[in-house]
């Protein structure tokens, strides 16, 4: 066999109660996490521009837009909601390939599970499952495939897409190989589009071309049955170099899911240890944003490579600006969504801050570790080591922590009593009898917010 029929087998053919229970308390909290910052991202305005497309489209209603009351067809269904998943770049992160598992693979699965009426242990399956093929093809080419310049999370999600729409599907091994084959063909996403809508539209577009290529294999639509070995295949094509035997290494043992962090900051991971530091440093005596002479900071290479933006001019930008990711940690002592705004980028405060601050790449560190010093105007200095970021595997958000970011992003957009229903659903996905009874959690009256 090779990688491409390896993975198809494992995702088709590997039995719900094989799967640990570690392993689907992760699927929970992964789903509790997209689905908070989804229907917060749900007020967007941007949102507005996908679903007038939908609208001028029209097409068959299988499946519903999380948060906006709407119901259209499956594809487009997984295309908004891999977009919201990810507009705040707030949904989750697995080490080392900077993939976002979640966007693109749990809105396929509420898509397709929506329109079959599938159980919440089912949809939960799957999406363990698509989360799992899609970190292992990331495992496979990694690093090289995203330091030239691809999307991973756009090129390697549609293998969790297709693996979560196409169990649900009840594709057969054989049908799974052409659909990962269609899936695969269909990969893309650069990272030259950071900063702009078009960086959370790749997630959705992944989750899209998922349902897709199971739709038409479910339907007997061939493709190769070599697409992640093949010698023009996805990782030949698409890296310099690449190790296809970390797909199948240790599958169904060793799950890359204990490998996904969720974010407590709504920016690039790399950002997070730089955060850390920062909001640390606001307990140190003297220290105030007008104090501060200037701020150093020894880091890994990526933050300099993704990151570097030092005067952004929109939010979004604002969120691959380490600059302006360490100011509002000093600033406001946080980094949600409200310090990615366009005003906030705009901030005298943060904005003088930010020229003030610089870093140079450190080889000694990891993606989840900072070294920042912080030197006053009266000549003190201080010192701040991060060893593992908040959020990063090593030093994982809790379940506690992880139900306060779900209350604080849902707090402004789902009743409360709504909102504490559905968290209590999730913690006990397993046990639902129909996952249309989540997604009728998450339908609210929709009232847009400006940036």
């Amino acid at each position: 066999m090779g990688a491409t029929e390896d993975l198809a087998r494992f995702i088709v053919e590997t039995p719900a109660e094989r799967i640990p229970q570690a392993v689907l308390h992760e699927g929970k909290r992964c789903f509790i996490n997209y689905l908070s910052v989804a229907l917060y991202a749900a007020r967007d305005p941007s949102l507005d521009i996908l679903l007038d497309v939908f609208k001028a489209e029209g097409g068959v209603r299988h499946a519903s837009v999380i948060g906006a009351g709407t119901h259209t067809n499956l594809q487009n269904a997984a295309l908004a909601n891999g977009y919201l998943g990810h507009l705040e770049d707030y949904d989750d992160t697995h080490f080392p390939t900077v993939i976002h598992p979640s966007s693109p693979t749990l809105p396929a699965a509420l898509a397709v599970g929506e329109s079959i009426g599938a159980s919440g242990r089912d949809v939960l399956t799957a999406s363990v499952l698509g989360m799992e093929g899609c970190c292992r093809v990331g495992m496979a080419i990694h690093p090289y495939h995203y330091d030239e310049g691809w999307h991973i999370t756009g090129t390697c999600g549609v293998f969790g897409a297709v693996g979560a729409a196409g169990r649900l599907a009840g594709l057969d091994t054989p049908r799974m190989v052409h659909a990962l084959g269609v899936a695969g063909t269909q990969a893309a996403g650069v990272r030259e589009v950071f900063g702009s809508m078009t960086k959370p539209f790749h997630p959705g577009r992944s989750a899209q071309s998922g349902i897709l290529a199971s739709l038409l294999a479910q339907r007997g639509f061939t493709s190769t049955t070599a697409i992640l070995e093949g010698r023009r295949g996805f990782a030949a094509v698409y890296s310099s170099k690449s190790d296809l035997s970390r797909v199948a290494d240790g599958i169904g043992e060793r799950w890359e899911l204990h490998m996904n962090g969720l974010k407590p900051y709504a920016c690039g991971v790399v950002n997070h240890p730089l955060i850390d530091a920062m909001i640390a440093m606001r307990s140190r005596p003297g220290v105030t944003p007008q104090a501060v002479e200037r701020v150093t900071a020894k880091v890994h290479h990526l933050v300099l490579e993704l990151v570097n933006r030092q005067h952004p001019q929109v939010g979004l930008e604002g969120k691959f600006s380490y600059h302006h990711s360490m100011a509002v940690g000093l600033v406001d002592g946080s980094a949600f969504p409200a310090q990615y705004t366009d005003a906030k980028v705009k901030d005298p405060v943060i904005t003088a801050l930010r020229d003030r601050i610089n870093a140079t790449a450190d080889p000694s560190l990891s993606e989840d570790q900072a070294e920042v010093t912080l030197t006053l105007k009266d000549g003190r200095s201080y010192t701040e080591r991060v060893a593992h970021a908040t959020g990063a595997p090593e030093n994982p958000m809790t379940d506690a922590q992880l139900e306060t970011k779900f209350r604080n992003l849902t707090r402004d957009v789902l009743p409360q009593a709504q909102a504490e229903e559905l968290l209590a659903r999730l913690w006990a996905l397993e046990q639902v009898a129909d996952i249309r009874e989540i997604v009728a959690l998450t339908r609210m009256r929709r009232r847009t917010h400006r940036k």
